[in-house]
């Protein structure tokens, strides 16, 4: 129970990833918003997880969405103490096919997104004085570059950018802002991302996920599991010192 007591709002939690750090964060003892796009899943994932979660309806693009939502948590709790900057899309193609949409629509929700939702709570974490823990989700992608994952990769990194510099603002305030950089995770979203690889590399379904998977040291593909003590080591007090780093939790794909 070591976030007793605690507020958290995760953004795009009805399903993934998002899901399980909010499962975790109720068996941890928070309540958390499943703050979603889709407010009809996220009420499903509420009413799935228990009475300690509850559906926010959110839209990381429209600064509206963020302060309606992040005032909703105050109304229903009191009080922000916890944010997982968890929503982000993905897409892929050869530099000289990247479309200015894909691009304008990653940058729009992966960064501006972030930094957008990260200042909306940390705005009113400093109204509550009480400080607080903000966990933005990074990915090894904004270690490095990647042939077709440019724009991708590029948000990323910005997002580690962010978090540094975040990091080093906010916690004069208290509010400790940190990120987590997962390798290759299996489910959902790379189901989507095999997809695009068999289409830009000509392979089979299911052989890029295959390769990717025997290539981490560790042996495996990560699971959303596998990042959630991360996400509650960063949200508990036992971070109190740790400030605008961001850890890799990916099978030892990236030493930093």
């Amino acid at each position: 129970m070591r976030l007793q007591g605690k507020s958290a709002l995760i953004t795009g939690s009805a399903r993934g990833i998002g899901r399980t750090f909010a499962e975790t964060y109720v068996r941890e003892g928070a309540s958390v918003a499943i703050a979603d796009i889709n407010l009809d899943a996220a009420r499903k994932t509420a009413a799935e997880i228990g009475p300690a979660a509850y559906a926010v309806e959110l839209d990381v693009t429209h600064l509206s969405s963020i302060d309606a939502a992040v005032k909703a948590v105050e109304e229903k709790t009191g009080g922000l103490d916890i944010l997982i900057n968890n929503a982000a899309l993905f897409d892929m193609a050869p530099i000289v096919e990247i479309p200015k949409s894909s691009y304008d629509k990653l940058f729009s929700v992966n960064v501006a997104g972030t930094l957008f939702m990260l200042q909306a709570a940390a705005k009113s974490m400093i109204a509550r004085g009480k400080g607080g823990r903000i966990i933005n989700m990074a990915s090894q992608a904004g270690r490095r570059g990647e042939a077709l994952v440019a724009v991708y990769c590029a948000t990323k990194a910005a997002v580690i950018s962010l978090t540094q510099s975040a990091g080093l603002d906010l916690i004069k305030h208290g509010i400790n802002v940190n990120a987590i950089a997962p390798g290759v995770v299996d489910g959902e979203h790379w189901d989507h991302v095999d997809a695009l690889f068999a289409k830009y590399e000509n392979r089979p379904r299911g052989e890029k996920k295959r390769l990717v998977g025997e290539a981490v040291p560790f042996g495996r593909m990560g699971t959303a599991e596998d990042l959630t003590g991360m996400a509650v080591f960063l949200a508990s007090a036992e971070s109190k010192y740790i400030v605008a780093q961001t850890y890799n939790v990916d099978g030892g794909q990236w030493m930093s």
